[in-house]
């Protein structure tokens, strides 16, 4: 079991309740950001899970959040429920499953050149350069790379070229429209 959770709202709640109604460790993480949108995103991704949970577990609880070696988050107390987090400017992503996952969203128009050679493979720059839409297509390689990294637990590393090779399960949604595109690694 593999569900997605996505929440474009992020200016459509009042933050101080919302800081009331999850746990203090979160609160105090998403009150390090200095601005409102990144404390919105931080609270929002937390709700969705806190969501997800409800509905998958009867969990009613805030979770409280353990890391690896890495930073990957687990729940205390639940180390049969996996999930991974993900937010960018238009959109807030959640991902929970019975076996490791890992998501991440992107806005799109992030396109760097340089950073498409430090982190694509050959192929995957002749794809870029080959499409129509560049900023589509590196958006696209990107989530995909980095969910495959947080479905790992190393997070970004120096060898991203090859991070798209081996047996990991990707799906890809493009919500052209809003403006992001997000991946999803089970």
């Amino acid at each position: 079991m593999v569900k997605v959770y996505i929440d474009e709202h992020i200016d459509d709640f009042d933050l101080e309740e919302a800081l009331a109604q999850i746990s203090q460790q979160r609160r105090e993480q998403a009150l390090r950001f200095k601005f409102e949108h990144g404390q919105r995103t931080c609270v929002l991704a937390y709700l969705l899970l806190k969501k997800a949970l409800l509905e998958q577990y009867g969990i009613q609880e805030n979770p409280v959040f353990e890391y690896g070696e890495h930073g990957k988050p687990s729940i205390v107390g639940h180390p049969e429920i996996f999930f991974n987090l993900s937010h960018c400017r238009e959109a807030v992503a959640c991902v929970i499953g019975d076996g490791p996952v890992g998501i991440d969203v992107e806005s799109l128009g992030r396109y760097r050149e340089s950073v498409a050679r430090y982190a694509m493979n050959e192929e995957e720059l002749a794809e870029i350069q080959s499409s129509g839409q560049p900023d589509i297509t590196f958006t696209r390689l990107w989530t995909m790379k980095e969910a495959a990294l947080k479905l790992s637990g190393v997070g970004l590393r120096d060898d991203m070229k090859n991070v798209l090779q081996g047996d990991v399960r990707i799906e890809t949604t493009e919500v052209l429209d809003k403006g992001y595109i997000y991946s999803v690694a089970s």
